[in-house]
């Protein structure tokens, strides 16, 4: 039996190469701006804070962020 994992957010655990799936779902929430990024289009991550981001410029900003310790 499937269990229907659309419209639900996933939780995962990143990585460095890659992310691996905890609970099942279609999408995750941008951890800065909250938009909806599905698991197919995500490309940024961070691994320290294992947080997902929405674009690049985003990830740079929050790692820049984390770093100063804003």
């Amino acid at each position: 039996m499937l269990i229907a994992s659309r419209n639900r957010i996933a939780r995962l655990q990143y990585g460095p190469n890659g992310f691996r799936v905890l609970e099942p779902g279609d999408h995750v929430l941008c951890a800065v701006t909250n938009a909806p990024i599905g698991l197919d289009e995500l490309r940024y991550w961070s691994v320290a804070l294992q947080e997902p981001y929405a674009t690049a410029a985003i990830s740079v900003q929050s790692e820049l962020d984390a770093a100063r310790g804003a």
